[in-house]
């Protein structure tokens, strides 16, 4: 069984088998991460550009990492180092690179589209690891995955997406994602943070967070990017915390039995307080080890397609 696509742009229109195919091999791979030697053959002699036009620690290490676990040769670029600094543009640099006889491209960039593009000027299979405000389609498949795990299934569970929506490539690939598997989906965080339109992707708009914690299964608290102008669209991140915080005594008074889900770096005291971060509802860590589980799926399917 393989996949539909060569490429993972985005979850927006990707078959349920395509991603059920991903989460049931990634449980293969996740076994492989608790062996005392991790790391397989599957990819050997393939070779994998990350290139990362964006800052990242947690994805590109991610990546990283499971290219290395299926065995396959990794070389990564940034644009600090690279002839981008010249002034080379985007299209020359990734034919140069692909003139090395490169089997794979994994993309970060801050402008949406950018993976598109690249599958019109490479033949290596196009991996999107996050385009400007568009899709991160492999977050959104390991929080999936987080979430089956605990649960055992998607379909059916109520799931709330809270926080900056406007501002975010998660959400909109967890939308997608979540609702190709029967998950009933819904958004909640300030008026100036929820697109105009969003319920038009079949989800509901909640504005109390209280509401949004009594009749959700899980919640996927999202960062304030403040680094994207996010800091525009509220008074302050004191009030945001006041008004849409997740806090122990918020998850006490109405519904104990949450999954906390946040896809991180956390704001401590602004999405969630440092109780909550730490303590028993949340799965954040186990988020980031599932990451290059469902990497190594992602880079296995697509690599041994052709």
């Amino acid at each position: 069984m393989s996949l539909s696509s060569r490429h993972l742009l985005g979850l927006y229109g990707v078959p349920k088998e395509d991603i059920q195919l991903i989460l049931d091999t990634a449980t293969t791979f996740r076994e492989v991460l608790e062996r005392p030697i991790k790391k397989v053959p599957t990819l050997q002699g393939k070779t994998i550009v990350n290139l990362f036009y964006e800052n990242s620690t947690r994805t590109r290490i991610s990546f990283e990492l499971a290219q290395k676990r299926l065995s396959a040769d990794t070389v990564n670029f940034s644009t600090s180092t690279s002839s981008a600094k010249k002034g080379e543009s985007f299209k020359d640099t990734v034919r140069n690179i692909e003139a090395m006889k490169v089997d794979m491209i994994v993309v970060r960039h801050q402008s949406a589209g950018v993976p598109y593009f690249l599958t019109r000027i490479s033949k290596a299979n196009i991996i999107n690891a996050g385009d400007g405000l568009h899709e991160h389609p492999t977050q959104a498949l390991l929080d999936m995955y987080s979430i089956r795990e605990k649960f055992g299934t998607l379909k059916g569970l109520n799931v709330c997406i809270v926080g900056d929506i406007a501002h975010s490539r998660v959400a909109m690939s967890n939308i997608f994602g979540l609702k190709t598997m029967g998950a009933n989906v819904s958004v909640c965080g300030p008026s100036t943070m929820i697109p105009f339109g969003i319920e038009d992707l079949g989800v509901k708009v909640c504005k109390n967070i209280d509401e949004a914690i009594k009749n959700n299964d899980v919640l996927n608290v999202l960062r304030i990017q403040l680094e994207r102008d996010a800091g525009s669209r509220i008074p302050s991140v004191r009030e945001y915390h006041n008004f849409f915080g997740i806090t122990s005594e918020r998850l006490e008074k109405n519904n104990k039995n949450i999954l906390i889900l946040h896809p991180g770096p956390i704001n401590r005291g602004v999405e969630l307080s440092s109780e909550v971060a730490d303590g028993p509802y949340q799965i954040i860590l186990d988020q980031v080890t599932n990451g290059v589980a469902v990497r190594m799926a992602v880079l296995y399917l697509l690599g041994t397609m052709n």
